[in-house]
């Protein structure tokens, strides 16, 4: 598969995965924002926006759950580039920095989701 079949375009607002859905990729952001936010009803509550070079959809990709947040396109012309299960699994063995990089990624959002946690259980 050539890597233009693994980029996508959108346009502001358009929604690039829903919450709950099912899937096995974890998409890169080239260029443009993508807001991950929790959508209930008409409430939309933003958790992150992540810009160039950040990636999003880990969690279902490591682990083939479904989705626990929406992704949605922040900026005109976002363009994300997937990568399925095999290719990470790919990656993660052949690059150990990727790994790394993921690893990070994933304890400093845990660590900002505990913090939140805590300080509402403060409340």
């Amino acid at each position: 598969m050539t890597i233009e079949k693994c980029i996508n375009a959108f346009d502001v607002g358009d929604v690039i995965f829903e919450e709950g859905s099912t899937g096995r990729e974890l998409f890169v952001v080239l260029d443009g924002e993508v807001e991950i936010a929790k959508v209930s009803g008409k409430t939309r509550t933003t958790i992150v926006r992540l810009g160039k070079g950040e990636f999003f959809g880990e969690m279902a990709v490591i682990d083939g759950s479904a989705r626990s947040a929406t992704a949605i396109a922040a900026a005109p012309n976002t363009k994300v580039m997937r990568i399925n299960h095999a290719r990470f699994v790919y990656l993660v063995s052949q690059q150990p920095a990727f790994a790394l990089m993921v690893m990070d990624a994933l304890s400093k959002r845990l660590r900002a989701s505990n913090a939140v946690t805590y300080r509402a259980a403060e409340s």
